[in-house]
């Protein structure tokens, strides 16, 4: 319970700027961000049965949510656009479309942990040191939105802030503080976690700079920036509802599968991430969670808020803070709705640069070498996919850098599957004078063993004997079996005794084609 409320905490801190920032790049109001950070937390919080994920708006969904208000011309349409996403994605989780996510390898799913843990650190970089122009979670190193990170390098390097630097460092000293062991035995430690402290001391620090030395202070992007309404009118101002007679146009339509596609494949992924990174092993009914994210697509376009998915930087903080219940989820839905209410301007006093603290440690637990070192010692079939996923996902973006990975490793899958389709042992038979070739078909032979066998079949030697055993095998295709049978003409003539084993309704069915000289051999 501590731990879960500590988890939804973090990932509330974490979330305010990241929903801001993911609206404005995505071209929609900011109030839209926050309400779908809301909507993520407390209604699919409610609904999803995974233990540790947190949904809401995510940077992978900002092509997709730009594109679509810019092709529909406007935001409530664009609402209705995204209902309607809820509503496929609803009907996916019936059609058990969830199970999609069971075809990803380990190894592409930790490339993408992998991934997402170096851009966050990469990103935070401009943040630390007082460059706040970006404040949307990107995934690529060069992005089709306009966000380029290398550009944001070099421009952060040239506007160095002072207590920008400072702040992170203090912020970076209290991590280190908090992981060390000798301060792991204090009780502050185990029962304060670091993000929040980093959270106070961020806040802290600016307050008594702005006291001591205003001009010095951090202001306007360099902080959290919500709408603060004035009145209870200007609140529900903020607020806006879906275009129904819009129904009939049909980019809402083409625009309401985009969404809903996208969405769902990152929440299948995500979660499927944050099952992997639960200490308990914990495994998300997918089918279902794709029927919660649905809803709160749903109901997050019925009030105005923009697409919303599982995002595995929010559910990672939250899962490193402590959290191990879904209740992390629905504190930091709660938090949210009950800040963004009370207590906009306190909010607004959080600098960036302590947020980027926690993101990068975050984006480190992500990508610590340790991990790298686990895949390598699983074999190269699985760290070259690992390694394929990573720089795919750096060089383009989260979705492409996956399905890049995919090929990786479905090219291992394939090439394993062509190497062990069957094993060949050569002996000398001294009773008959020749030699005996003996063939064993693997479990299941597809049509990618046929090359591999005709060429051993090729190279028989003329006048030996050949036995492909396939007794031990599950399957195997029909053009396997074809090609064997055709290859008996070729054996005859070639003086080779040719014995092929089937099992064929749990009973041993056996082809042969003899040589004269070898005629009664397995009479």
């Amino acid at each position: 319970m501590p731990g879960d409320i500590r988890g939804g905490a973090i990932s509330f801190l974490v979330a305010v700027p990241l929903c801001l920032g993911i609206a404005l790049a995505s071209g929609a109001p900011l109030f839209a961000g926050i309400i779908a950070g809301i909507v993520g937390g407390l209604v699919v919080g409610a609904f999803s049965r995974s233990a540790l994920s947190i949904s809401g708006p995510e940077a992978g969904l900002i092509i997709v949510t730009l594109g679509a208000i810019q092709s529909l011309g406007s935001f409530p349409a664009f609402l209705l656009a995204t209902c309607l996403a809820g509503v496929i994605q609803i009907g996916l989780g019936f059609a058990k479309a969830g199970t999609i996510s069971n075809f990803f390898p380990s190894s592409v799913i930790k490339g993408m942990l992998a991934g997402i843990g170096i851009i966050l650190i990469i990103k935070q970089i401009p943040h630390l040191v007082g460059y706040d122009a970006d404040a949307a979670e990107g995934f690529a190193l060069f992005q089709p939105g306009g966000f380029n990170i290398i550009e944001q390098l070099h421009m952060a390097l040239g506007q160095l802030n002072g207590v920008a630097i400072l702040i992170a460092l203090l912020s970076l000293g209290v991590f280190y503080a908090w992981g060390h062991p000798a301060f792991q035995t204090s009780k502050m430690t185990r029962t304060i976690p670091a993000a929040l402290v980093v959270v106070v001391l961020g806040i802290c620090t600016n307050e008594l700079v702005r006291a001591f030395f205003p001009a010095w202070a951090l202001q306007g992007n360099h902080l959290v920036q919500l709408p603060v309404p004035a009145s209870a009118g200007e609140f529900l101002n903020l607020f806006t509802f879906p275009d129904f007679s819009q129904w009939n146009n049909p980019l809402v339509y083409t625009s309401a599968v985009a969404i809903a596609l996208v969405a769902s494949l990152e929440a299948l992924l995500s979660v499927e991430a944050s099952d992997e990174l639960d200490p308990l092993k914990r495994k998300t009914p997918t089918n279902h969670e794709l029927k919660a994210q649905g809803i709160g697509n749903l109901v997050s376009g019925l009030i105005g808020g923009i697409p919303l998915t599982s995002v595995i930087v929010r559910s990672s903080v939250s899962i490193n803070a402590g959290a191990r219940n879904k209740l992390a989820a629905l504190v930091h839905g709660s938090l949210l709705l009950v800040c963004v209410v009370t207590l906009p301007t306190l909010l607004n006093k959080i600098p960036w640069a302590a947020l980027a603290a926690i993101l990068l440690v975050t984006g480190y637990k992500l990508a610590r070498i340790e991990i790298v070192k686990a895949v390598f010692a699983e074999g190269i079939e699985k760290f070259i996919p690992f390694v394929v996923t990573v720089m795919a996902i750096l060089l383009t973006d989260l979705l492409s850098g996956i399905a890049i990975g995919m090929v990786a490793g479905i090219f291992f899958i394939l090439r394993d599957h062509y190497l062990n389709a069957h094993r060949v042992r050569t002996a000398w038979d001294s009773s008959k004078d020749r030699t005996r070739i003996y063939v064993q078909l693997g479990d299941h032979v597809s049509f990618l063993s046929k090359a591999r066998l005709m060429k051993l079949l090729k190279n028989v030697p003329d006048n030996s004997i050949l036995e492909i055993d396939g007794t031990a095998s599950s399957y195997i295709d029909s053009d396997v079996v074809t090609a064997i049978r055709n290859f008996s003409t070729a054996a005859q003539q070639r003086g080779i005794q040719l014995i092929f084993l089937q099992k064929q309704d749990d009973e041993f069915q056996i082809s042969r084609s003899r040589s004269e000289l070898a005629m009664d051999v397995f009479d």
